[in-house]
C-alpha cells in the first residue's frame, strides 16, 4: 500500500492513542477548541501525539515523531465553548515536517506509517494465537472476569487490542506504537502477560 503524505492538525498530549482504541477527551484550551471547530467542518480527524510538556518541554513537531490519527465519533460543545469528545484511533502517522502555524494550534506534513513485517498468513495467525492464549490464561486467573474484554481473532491484527488491556507507563505504549512489525509488538506484549501470569494475575 503506498504511503500517503498530507497536512494534519496536531494535538500533543501526555496520552498514547493506538489504532482501534476509543478515548474520551476534554478540550478546554482555546487553540484546541479552534482546532476541533475546524476539523468538525472538514473530515473530523486530527493527529494525537504523545508529548509530556513537563518532561519534554515545548512541542516542536519534530521530524520522525509517530502519532495516531484520531477520528471524532461523538462531540458535545458546552456553553462556555469547551468540547467533550469521544475519539477513535485510526491509522498511525509520522511527522515529516512541522509547519508554521496558520492558526493557534500545531500542524504538520505527515506520512502514513504502516507495518513492514515479513510475517504473513498462517505464520502470523499462529503468532497471534499464542498471544491470545496467554491473554486468556491471564483472564482465567482473575477473581472476576472484567467487562468489555476485546474480541480477539487470530485472522486479524490483535496487538493494539491487547495493548489496551495492559497498564504500563506511557513510554512503553509509545514504543509499541512506533514498532512497525506486529510480531515484535506481540512479543513485547507477551513479556508483560507472562510476567503477570507468573505473579498469579496480580
Amino acid at each position: 500500500m503506498p504511503e500517503l503524505r498530507y497536512r494534519l492538525p496536531l494535538f500533543p498530549l501526555p496520552v498514547v492513542l493506538v489504532p482501534g482504541a476509543v478515548m474520551p477527551l476534554h478540550i478546554f484550551e482555546q487553540r484546541y477548541r479552534d482546532m476541533v471547530s475546524d476539523v468538525l467542518e472538514r473530515n473530523r480527524t486530527f493527529g494525537l501525539i504523545y508529548h509530556d510538556w513537563d518532561d519534554h518541554g515545548p512541542f516542536l513537531a519534530e521530524h520522525g515523531q509517530v502519532g495516531c490519527v484520531a477520528h471524532i465519533r461523538e462531540h458535545e460543545r458546552l456553553e462556555d465553548g469547551r468540547y467533550m469528545l469521544i475519539v477513535e484511533g485510526l491509522e498511525r502517522f509520522v511527522i515529516d515536517e512541522g509547519l508554521e502555524q496558520r492558526a493557534l494550534y500545531f500542524e504538520a506534513i505527515v506520512t502514513s506509517y504502516s507495518d513492514t513485517s515479513a510475517m504473513h498468513g498462517e505464520e502470523m495467525e499462529f503468532r497471534r494465537t499464542e498471544s491470545i492464549r496467554l491473554f486468556e490464561q491471564l483472564v482465567a486467573l482473575l477473581p472476576e472476569r472484567p467487562d468489555h474484554l476485546p474480541e480477539l481473532d487470530a485472522g486479524a491484527e490483535v496487538s493494539y487490542a491487547l495493548a489496551q488491556t495492559i497498564q504500563m507507563d506511557l513510554p512503553w505504549h509509545q514504543r509499541l506504537l512506533e514498532i512497525r512489525d506486529e510480531g515484535s509488538r506481540l512479543e513485547r506484549i507477551d513479556q508483560v502477560l507472562r510476567a503477570v501470569i507468573r505473579h498469579g494475575g496480580a
